[in-house]
């Protein structure tokens, strides 16, 4: 059992990476007129849509990014506050920075961020460990504060914004492929999670321009990009009213419907749904146009509904299942769907972690990202709640709610052997030069041989075979597709 337990604890960290620890650093610039500034995000796709306006903010104050922190003048660190674990590495990462900068003494460090309103004492006073500390609604005053720090002082600016959204900004794109972007169409939350920092370190929710995001997904297209994702922490809640005509209300599913007008050539998918929130009128968005992806990230937390509600989820496991049922009755079998759990929430029993499992078996979800829970400091859980679940349980029902996703992920992607799937050419596989790697409709990572094919190209691919988290398979013409048929 210890043995399975390890495995799949492995297994979560490749998971945990794409959720919550990914870390994604700046590239080089081919600029040698300017100071050199370097990024390494943490997190989730909204930091790395942050620093992508940062390093735009950056660049009019005559910063270009570099990817060598060691010889930077100036190195931000966006952070997340999500897990405890991601602050860890945070920590870890500022002592090595520091040692950076006692051979570099002009180099300054600061701290961007969701850790930056919480932790900003223990940064500037207690351990000065950094220059800057600033909020994900401050990017704007960065430049001042730089230059504070140039003087000696501390630049500090952690007050959160209901108006910020920095629809004016372009955003530098950083780590791109060319080919796959994202683009911002709300900040905040206001959905008040127990367990969740967001709202208190990115403050209420707000939406960006509807005119602004689709100039944005313009531009991307005309620029060879072929497909984006919308980012907020709530999508589906989207909504925008006319200063001018305040009873003209633009909704997500209208902003969805606009940005695939755009070209059909252009894919585009949509992150991160609420359970509570997400409609039919979406769902049947989804469905009228082939280029908006057929795949639904719909964290459910908890399969039980007294779980649900110590969370502040606002919905029951029978509601959540309703909306399941919604989808695979509008979009069908094939749609992808994707999850969060959390496994040891506080006073979770065995029973009701036995819930969970049983909602994994009846959704089937295409894949997760699970965890065990982490008490988060401020937050309603850690105020109200008693993190009663010793760490072992926590980690004994993680592994089971990871052996079960693995299983079905396996299922599910076997029962694509046989099928051709419409693949975005994203770029090379990481195992071979040889082999092409890019997504399906449904989000499924399909590598296939690269023959003459280039990144950006839509191919159609035969799945011959398939693990747990990829796709493999050949590319097929359209007389073999006809065969095929």
């Amino acid at each position: 059992m210890e043995n399975r337990i390890a495995q799949t604890l492995k297994i979560l960290t490749e998971t945990d990476k794409e959720a919550c620890e990914t870390v994604r650093v700046s590239e080089n610039e081919p600029i040698t007129s300017k100071k050199r500034l370097f990024i390494e995000s943490y997190g989730c796709q909204m930091n790395f849509a942050d620093s992508e306006i940062v390093a735009s903010v950056m660049r009019e104050a005559g910063f270009a990014t570099t990817s060598d922190a060691e010889n930077a003048d100036l190195v931000f660190l966006n952070t997340c506050a999500i897990r405890d674990n991601a602050e860890q590495r945070v920590r870890t990462r500022l002592k090595q920075l520091n040692v950076y900068k006692k051979k570099r003494p002009g180099m300054l460090i600061g701290v961007l961020g969701c850790m930056a309103e919480r932790l900003k004492a223990k940064l500037l006073e207690e351990e000065k460990m950094v220059d800057i500390v600033t909020g994900p609604d401050a990017y704007r005053d960065l430049p001042r504060l730089v230059e504070e720090a140039e003087t000696g002082q501390k630049g500090v600016n952690v007050f959160l914004s209901r108006e910020e959204t920095y629809a004016d900004i372009s955003p530098v794109r950083l780590n791109s492929n060319g080919i796959t972007a994202l683009i911002s169409i709300m900040r905040g939350c206001d959905n008040m999670c127990s367990f969740c920092v967001v709202p208190y370190t990115r403050g209420r929710e707000r939406s960006r321009d509807p005119e602004s995001i689709l100039k944005e997904a313009q531009d991307l297209f005309d620029n060879g990009y072929k497909e984006v994702t919308l980012l907020g922490q709530n999508v589906d809640s989207y909504k925008y009213a006319n200063p001018n005509n305040k009873n003209e209300i633009v909704s997500f599913a209208r902003l969805l419907e606009s940005v695939a007008l755009i070209s059909p050539e252009l894919r585009v998918r949509f992150s991160t749904s609420h359970p509570k929130d997400i409609t039919d009128e979406v769902l049947y968005t989804i469905k009228k146009y082939d280029n908006i992806c057929k795949y639904i990230h719909l964290p459910a937390q908890s399969g039980n509904s007294r779980v649900l509600e110590i969370m502040n989820r606002t919905y029951t496991r029978e509601w959540y299942l309703e909306r399941i049922d919604s989808i695979r009755r509008i979009l069908g079998d094939e749609c992808g769907i994707s999850h969060d759990m959390i496994a040891g929430f506080c006073t979770e029993t065995e029973e009701e972690h036995q819930d969970s499992l049983s909602l994994l078996e009846y959704v089937r979800f295409d894949f997760g990202y699970m965890f065990s829970y982490s008490e988060r400091p401020g937050t309603p859980a850690a105020k109200k709640f008693k993190d009663d679940i010793p760490a072992d349980v926590k980690q004994r029902r993680l592994a089971e709610i990871i052996e079960v996703q693995q299983r079905i992920s396996t299922e599910r992607n076997q029962k694509l052997i046989g099928t051709i799937q419409k693949v975005l050419v994203e770029g090379t596989s990481k195992r071979s030069d040889q082999d092409f790697s890019g997504r399906s409709d449904q989000n499924k990572v399909v590598i296939f041989p690269r023959e003459n094919f280039k990144k950006g190209d839509y191919v159609n691919v035969l799945i011959t075979d398939t693990t747990s988290a990829t796709l493999r398979g050949k590319a097929v013409v359209e007389e073999e597709i006809i065969q095929l048929a």
